[in-house]
């Protein structure tokens, strides 16, 4: 569940994830070969200053859309980090895609 205010801003803010997330692949596939990894890490709603840095209505209705759900803590993305980074050579953890359980 992307957090967009209106839906119409959820198509741009999809498709930068998207061609992020595509860049990423396409330079896992050029530099690869040369033993260089590339992980592309993908997180939901992650509890951060972010929200409080929004103008009142954007933060109201990311408040709103979010409403009690139990966020991913920063933590939370720094051990998939660790994990990715900690395989043996031989393992490229390609994609880690992380949402709170209550996510949809």
């Amino acid at each position: 569940m992307p957090v967009c205010v209106k839906e119409s801003l959820c198509v741009v803010y999809s498709g930068t994830k998207h061609a992020a997330s595509a860049m990423a692949e396409s330079l896992r596939r050029e530099i690869g070969k040369d033993g260089i990894r590339v992980t592309c890490i993908e997180p939901g709603a992650v509890k951060t200053e972010f929200v409080s840095h929004m103008r009142a209505d954007v933060r109201q209705s990311v408040e709103q859309r979010l409403g009690d759900m139990v966020q991913l803590e920063s933590e939370d993305v720094a051990n998939a980090i660790l994990y990715a980074v900690t395989q043996p050579s031989r393992v490229n953890v390609n994609i880690l895609t992380l949402y709170p359980t209550q996510q949809a």
